[in-house]
């Protein structure tokens, strides 16, 4: 059985429940789609839980950032959490990072953080049958923190949701699974408190926290993915 986790963003505590989750249901395979860092107070930890249970982790543009030694071009407070993130993280964690994949690929299912046309930084707000690229009938992407599972006409797009920062109006951690073909969305409720906990230690303005009691964007937003082109929406 195969767990889909995505958009962990640092947030030990959510990671622990969904894997706790993921693991009393019979999940032995783990993909991430990336974004472990960044947001959130407990990077390294989060790298060294995935490490433990042998996630696959996509490149996120988060985890570019730490990568590459670069920055968010489009959000200052994203940049200040990425140089704080870029000084606790430890070269062993980062070194495992930078082994992540640019997408996978497995038979007719792609596995990206954003989506076909850039797998690293592509928002996908809007979903239609023309989302699958050439010999492509599955496509998990991430990157929007909007749980959503699709099916059109027997092809199937799914976002499995943000593990560590949830932004459509559920805060409960989110995650994906894949048994005998069957793709299933699960919620997971953790101690956000516990998260806030370690970010108030570390310096971290209320900006930064009060969103994940709301399931929303840093700033309140709740984002939602439109489906045209008559997809049906799984629950």
């Amino acid at each position: 059985m195969l767990a889909i986790l995505s958009d962990i963003h640092g947030n030990l505590p959510a990671i622990q429940a969904v894997m706790k989750d993921a693991l009393a249901r019979g999940c032995d395979r783990f993909i991430s789609l990336g974004d472990v860092v960044g947001y959130y107070a407990q990077p390294g930890e989060c790298i060294d839980l995935l490490k433990e249970h042998n996630v696959t982790n996509i490149l996120g543009n988060h985890d570019s950032y730490l990568v590459n030694d670069t920055n968010c071009p489009r959000s200052r407070a994203v940049s200040v959490i990425i140089d704080h993130h870029k000084k606790i993280v430890s070269e062993s964690q980062l070194n495992w990072l930078k082994q992540s994949l640019s997408f996978l690929k497995e038979d007719k299912t792609l596995f990206v953080h954003g989506g076909p046309e850039d797998p690293q930084d592509q928002y996908i707000y809007t979903v239609s049958s023309k989302i699958f690229p050439p010999g492509v009938d599955v496509l998990f992407s991430g990157h929007t923190h909007v749980q959503a599972l699709v099916d059109f006409d027997g092809r199937f797009y799914c976002n499995p949701g943000s593990v560590g920062q949830p932004r459509d109006g559920d805060n409960r951690a989110a995650y994906a699974s894949i048994a005998e073909g069957k793709i299933m969305l699960h919620r997971v409720a953790y101690n956000i408190d516990k998260t806030v906990a370690v970010m108030k230690l570390s310096g971290y303005e209320p900006l930064y926290y009060e969103n994940l009691y709301m399931g929303a964007q840093i700033g309140g937003r709740i984002d939602r993915i439109k489906v045209i082109n008559k997809g049906t929406t799984l629950k």
